[in-house]
């Protein structure tokens, strides 16, 4: 990860070390979030007014291919609870095979993280195109609950 990355990061997840938890004692989140699908559907739920949880910090990359697993991990340890990766449903990537290789890696990823002390259900990927704005509700609805569930254990 180069210096700019380590910035980007730093200044768009708005999460230090050791900081109180998300808003109202809630948990903090950060989405990394493909800018063709993805993101798209996340702002069709907001212009839609559907309810979301308001401890997600959403970082928006041009493909889910372009998610480094060192973001996740750094994520992780400036203090995000959860980290979910949302990209275009595979063969509808905008770069063609993105979503494919962002597949192979966060699955790699998701085996690893319980090796350096993370609990892997605190992490999550999903394909949600910029049509599915309630499926992108339920994700995170779902997944706030769940890195919930797994912070009060």
């Amino acid at each position: 990860m180069n210096n700019n990355e380590n910035n980007t990061l730093e200044a768009s997840n708005g999460f230090s070390p050791g900081g109180d938890p998300g808003k109202n004692g809630g948990v903090k989140i950060v989405a990394f979030l493909c800018n063709w699908c993805s993101y798209a559907g996340a702002d069709a739920a907001g212009t839609s007014r559907l309810r979301q949880p308001e401890n997600i910090r959403i970082i928006r990359l041009p493909c889910s291919g372009r998610v480094n697993p060192l973001f996740i991990i750094k994520a992780f340890n400036q203090g995000a609870d959860g980290v979910l990766v949302s990209g275009c449903h595979p063969n509808d990537c905008h770069y063609s095979e993105g979503n494919f290789y962002a597949r192979r890696r966060l699955e790699f990823l998701k085996e690893f993280l319980p090796f350096i002390g993370i609990d892997k259900r605190r992490f999550s990927y999903q394909w949600v195109s910029a049509s599915e704005a309630q499926k992108w509700q339920n994700v995170v609805i779902n997944f706030v609950k769940r890195i919930e569930d797994v912070h009060a254990k």
